[in-house]
C-alpha cells in the first residue's frame, strides 16, 4: 500500500473526488497555478484545467460566499482557507448562508462545500497564523467539523465531505502536514521517526462522519483528542505509565458519543486534550457530556489540558499547547483523586 504524508494524502482525495465528479471544483488563495501555500493543491490545475482548479482574490468572505452560491446550483465546491486564522471575514458567510441553506429553503436548497483550513501552531507562525478555531464552528447548527490526524484518514474523510450533501468544515493539523511527530516536546520540527508516512490505498475510499476511533486501549482513563493532540496523548501515556484509552474523535460534529460514553463507562476517567484556549473550547461540551452521560461511572472529575487563554504567543509557543509532560501529569492527577 502506498505511503503518504498528510499533503500528499489532501492532494489525493481532491484528486480522487475530482476525477470521479465534473461538478467538484477546487478554488481559493494560491491554490491553483502556485498549488497552494503548503502545496496540498499541486498539479490540480494542470491536470484539470483552470476552470476547475482556480485562483480567488484575497478575499475571504468572496471565496466562501462564491462556494455558496455555486453549491446551491449544483456544483460541489472545496475550497481552501490559506490558514484558519483568516477566516474571520468569512465567517457570517459561512454561519448565516452555508449553515442556513437547506433549513431557510426546507430543503430546496443544499450547500454541498468543504471549506479546508490549516490549523494550529508549532510552525512558528506567531498569533495570525497559529489558531484552532473548531468550537467556533462546533457552536453552528448545519455544519460538520472535521480534524483528522494521519493520512489514511484525512483521505478518506475529505472525500466523504466532499461527497457530503451538507458544509463542512475540515480542519488541518498544519503540524502533521509533512509528517505525523512522535508527540514529544523536544522534537518540534522532526517527523514521527516511527511512522513519518501512512499507509493510504490508492483510488476511491471513504470514511464516515461522525465515527471515533480507539488509538491506544486502556483501562485506567479515557483519553478524547483531536488532531495533533492524539500523538502528545500518545506520548503522556507512554511517559506517565497509566494505562490509558486514547480515544481520537476525527469528527467533532457529528461526534460519535457512543464510543466516547463506552469508554468513560469501562475507565471511570476521562481527560480532554486540545490545542485551543480553555475557556468555551470543544472540550467543555466533552466534559459536559461525559458529565450527564457517564456521571454513575465516574470516579475522578473530567480535566481539561488544554492551551492557554492568552493570544498566541509565538515566544513560549512550545509551553502553549499541550505537551506531554502537562497531560502525563494530569493523567497521574485524575488516576489519584
Amino acid at each position: 500500500m502506498p505511503r503518504r504524508n498528510m499533503v500528499e494524502a489532501i492532494r489525493d482525495a481532491m484528486d480522487v473526488a475530482m476525477g470521479r465528479d465534473d461538478n467538484v471544483v477546487v478554488f481559493g488563495e494560491d491554490v491553483g497555478y502556485f498549488g497552494g501555500v503548503f502545496r496540498c493543491t499541486q498539479g490540480l490545475q494542470q491536470k484539470y484545467g483552470a476552470n476547475r482548479c482556480f485562483d480567488a482574490p484575497i478575499s475571504e468572505s468572496g471565496i466562501v460566499g462564491a462556494a455558496v452560491g455555486m453549491a446551491a446550483y449544483g456544483l460541489r465546491p472545496c475550497v481552501e482557507i490559506q490558514f484558519a486564522d483568516y477566516v474571520y471575514p468569512a465567517y457570517d458567510q459561512i454561519v448565516s448562508e452555508a449553515a442556513r441553506l437547506r433549513y431557510r429553503s426546507n430543503g430546496q436548497f443544499t450547500a454541498p462545500m468543504v471549506i479546508r483550513m490549516p490549523t494550529g501552531g508549532g510552525i512558528f507562525g506567531g498569533q495570525t497564523h497559529s489558531q484552532s478555531p473548531e468550537a467556533l464552528f462546533t457552536h453552528v447548527c448545519g455544519l460538520k467539523t472535521v480534524v483528522p490526524s494521519n493520512p489514511h484518514d484525512a483521505k478518506g474523510l475529505l472525500i466523504a465531505a466532499i461527497e457530503d450533501d451538507d458544509p463542512v468544515i475540515f480542519l488541518e493539523p498544519k503540524r502533521l502536514y509533512n509528517g505525523p511527530f512522535d508527540g514529544h516536546h523536544d522534537r518540534p520540527v522532526t517527523p514521527w521517526s516511527r511512522h513519518p508516512q501512512g499507509e493510504v490505498p490508492d483510488g476511491h475510499y471513504t470514511l464516515p462522519l461522525g465515527k471515533a476511533a480507539v488509538r491506544r486501549a486502556g483501562t485506567g482513563v479515557t483519553v478524547l483528542a483531536y488532531g495533533t493532540m492524539v500523538y502528545v496523548a500518545e506520548a503522556a501515556a507512554e511517559e506517565s505509565g497509566v494505562d490509558a484509552e486514547i480515544i481520537d474523535l476525527r469528527t467533532l460534529l457529528p461526534l460519535d458519543l457512543e464510543t466516547i460514553v463506552e469508554s468513560v463507562r469501562k475507565t471511570g476517567r476521562c481527560v480532554v486534550v486540545h490545542e485551543a484556549t480553555l475557556t468555551s473550547g470543544f472540550g467543555a461540551e466533552l466534559a459536559a457530556l461525559v458529565q450527564e452521560h457517564c456521571f454513575y461511572h465516574l470516579e475522578a472529575p473530567v480535566m481539561r489540558v488544554t492551551g492557554w487563554d492568552t493570544p498566541y504567543p509565538h515566544a513560549q509557543e512550545w509551553d502553549y499547547f499541550p505537551g506531554p509532560d502537562r497531560v502525563g501529569r494530569t493523567l497521574k492527577a485524575v488516576m489519584e483523586a
